[in-house]
């Protein structure tokens, strides 16, 4: 991911309080999300490769771009794995239920705009979106993130447009 967005959300510390039990695994009939390791890389690459252009605008820049390497996917991998260790922000993949490919990937990161607690983002491959996920999941997350000790939830690009949200 370019880290345009992550440039925008100085992160001094954890996103949610320790007692928080974070959750570490949800299925539904349509996936299985669990948190994004590097051990995902290959599937994960695969999958934002071949929905790019779709993908493209998700965190409201331009990842991923078309020369994203494996190593910059793995890399970046990595960083969403020591930071879900820290608390400090979440990565999910999205699984088919056997787990045989990856479908997409959720993340809730902090806020750069002080009236939200947290802000969420995620993708489904073009595959996925086509047979109606993105709308599954959205309304999964709705509900879902509410468990979460979050006040405020933004969903830039989403629940509030590019525009609106690059103008608060």
């Amino acid at each position: 991911m370019d880290d345009d967005f992550r440039r925008k959300v100085p992160c001094t510390g954890r996103l949610v309080p320790d007692n928080f039990k974070v959750p570490e695994k949800m299925t539904h009939e349509r996936f299985l999300m669990r948190p994004l390791t590097v051990r995902d890389v290959v599937k994960d690459y695969d999958a934002v490769m071949h929905s790019r252009k779709r993908i493209v605008g998700v965190f409201g820049d331009s990842w991923p771009s078309p020369d994203l390497t494996f190593e910059q996917d793995l890399i970046d991998l990595g960083w969403h794995q020591k930071e879900f260790q820290r608390r400090t922000s979440f990565a999910y993949t999205l699984m088919a239920p056997d787990e045989s490919k990856c479908i997409g990937c959720v993340y809730i990161f902090p806020s750069p705009k002080k009236q939200y607690d947290a802000a969420v983002f995620f993708w489904v491959t073009d595959e996925e979106y086509a047979r109606g996920l993105d709308g599954i999941l959205s309304s999964f997350l709705l509900e879902w993130i509410t468990k979460w000790p979050f006040k405020n939830v933004a969903f830039p690009g989403r629940k509030t447009p590019w525009k609106e949200w690059n103008s608060k």
